[in-house]
C-alpha cells in the first residue's frame, strides 16, 4: 500500500498555548530599513525564488557578530514575506480558536485550516513568503520551541504541496516519492505513475492521485536538482540530496535498460576525479564493515566528502594534492569533495565499461557490492 500522505503529528495543545506575537521576526540589530507603506505592488509565485536544499542560498549569511549578511532587498523581501506569514497564521487561529479540540482531532484541524487559509492566498503570496517562513523556522529551532517549529513546518508543507499541483507531472511525482519513506512504496509508485497513474488508496486510507509520469523524465529532473545542489561548495541539506539520488537511481532501475539505459548516459567525457580517488580507495579494499563505514562517512559528508570551507580555495596551492593510489592529482588542483550523485554516477559508468568488454569478475562484483551498500546508505540518510 502507498503511504505518501504521512504528517507527523503535532504536540499539543498547540493552538491554547501560542500567541500570534510569537511569529513576529526579529531581525539583527544593524537593520535599520523603514516598514514601506503598503502600495498596488505585483505579487510574484514564490518557487522560483525559494533554494533547493533549504531557503537561503549557500553563501555566507552571517558575520563573525552572528547578524545577517544580507542587503536590503532581501530584508524587504523578508518583512514582507512576514507580514503574510503572520497574516496566514492569524487567520488560521481565528478559525480554530472556538474550536474544542481532542489530541486525535487537533493536527488534521491544523491541516485542514492550513489547506482553506492557503489555498485562497496562493496565487497572491510574496516573493519573500518562503523566505520568511524558513527564517521563523529556524528561529523557532534557536529557541527550542517545538510547537512553534511544527506549526510552521505544517504551513510550509501546505504551501509546498499547492505549488507542486502547479508543476508538470513528473516534478509532483517526486515531490511524492521525497515523502515516501519505504523503498517498497516508492517503487509500487513508479509502477503506478508509469502506467499512467489514477487514483488510488493509500496506507492511512486516503485517496491519492498520482498522475502519469515518464520514468526518462523522473530520473532526469530528479539529476538534474541534485547535480545542482552538487555543484555548490556546500552542502546545505544532505536528507534532501539523499532522497533524490535514491529518486534517480530507482527510476533509472526501473527502465528497460536498468542503470546501464542508454537513456541515462549523462554525457560524462572523462570521471571525476575525486569520485574516482575514492571508488580506487573502496575497491583495494576488502568488502566489509570497514568499506561500509567509509561509505557512511563520504555520503554524511566527512572525510572525503567534506565540504570545503572558504579558506580552503586560497591555500590550495600550499596542499598536498593527492590523486589515484597516492599519486599526483591528474589535474593539479585539490580534488573537490565526493558527491553521492556523482559517486554512484561514476560506479555506474565504470560497470557499464566493465560489462561491454565481457570481463566482468570480482571487480564488477566489488563494484556492484560498493553500488548497493551505498544506495542502503542514502536510504538510511535520507529517512
Amino acid at each position: 500500500m502507498l503511504n505518501t500522505l504521512s504528517v507527523r503529528p503535532l504536540p499539543l495543545p498547540i493552538f491554547h498555548s501560542l500567541e500570534i506575537k510569537a511569529f513576529h521576526l526579529h531581525f539583527p540589530s544593524k537593520f535599520t530599513i523603514a516598514r514601506l507603506p503598503h502600495q498596488h505592488r505585483k505579487t510574484h509565485i514564490f518557487c522560483s525564488s525559494y533554494e533547493v536544499g533549504g531557503g537561503f542560498p549557500s553563501v555566507k549569511e552571517f558575520n563573525d557578530n552572528g547578524e545577517a549578511n544580507w542587503d536590503s532587498s532581501k530584508y524587504e523581501a523578508l518583512l514582507r514575506g512576514g507580514e503574510q506569514v503572520t497574516s496566514v497564521l492569524q487567520e488560521m487561529l481565528e478559525l480554530l480558536k472556538d474550536m474544542d479540540l481532542d489530541e486525535a482531532s487537533e493536527a488534521a484541524a491544523v491541516e485542514l485550516a492550513a489547506q482553506g487559509v492557503i489555498g485562497k492566498r496562493v496565487d497572491e503570496m510574496e516573493s519573500g513568503f518562503m523566505l520568511a517562513l524558513d527564517y521563523m523556522i529556524q528561529l523557532a529551532d534557536k529557541d527550542n520551541d517545538d510547537q512553534r517549529k511544527s506549526l510552521l513546518e505544517v504551513v510550509k508543507q501546505t504551501i509546498l504541496g499547492h505549488l507542486t499541483k502547479k508543476c508538470p507531472a513528473h516534478v509532483q511525482v517526486i515531490g511524492l516519492l521525497c515523502r515516501t519513506p519505504q523503498k517498497e512504496s516508492r517503487h509500487e509508485l513508479l509502477r503506478r505513475v508509469a502506467a499512467a497513474g489514477g487514483v488510488f488508496e493509500g496506507g492511512n486510507g486516503a485517496k491519492v492521485h498520482l498522475p502519469g509520469a515518464n520514468l526518462n523524465d523522473i530520473a532526469n529532473q530528479a539529476d538534474d536538482i541534485l547535480e545542482t545542489m552538487e555543484t555548490r561548495p556546500k552542502i546545505q541539506d544532505r536528507k534532501l540530496l539523499a532522497r533524490l539520488v535514491l529518486i534517480r537511481e530507482e527510476a533509472r532501475n526501473m527502465m528497460g535498460g536498468g542503470i546501464m539505459d542508454e537513456r541515462n548516459d549523462r554525457g560524462l567525457s572523462t570521471l571525476p576525479e575525486a569520485e574516482v580517488n575514492f571508488l580506487t580507495k573502496l575497491v583495494a579494499l576488502k568488502p566489509g564493515k570497514g568499506v561500509q563505514g567509509m561509505i557512511r562517512d563520504v555520503m554524511q559528508g566527512k572525510a572525503e566528502g567534506e565540504d570545503r570551507s572558504d579558506g580552503d580555495d586560497t591555500t590550495e596551492s600550499t596542499q598536498k594534492l593527492n590523486g589515484i593510489a597516492g599519486r599526483g592529482s591528474v589535474s593539479g588542483r585539490k580534488a573537490r569533495p565526493v558527491r553521492p550523485g556523482m559517486f554512484l554516477e561514476t560506479v555506474s559508468k565504470v560497470l557499464g565499461g566493465i560489462y561491454a568488454g565481457n570481463v566482468s569478475g570480482i571487480t564488477a562484483q566489488h563494484l556492484e557490492w560498493v553500488h548497493q551498500k551505498t544506495l542502503q546508505v542514502l536510504q538510511e540518510i535520507a529517512f
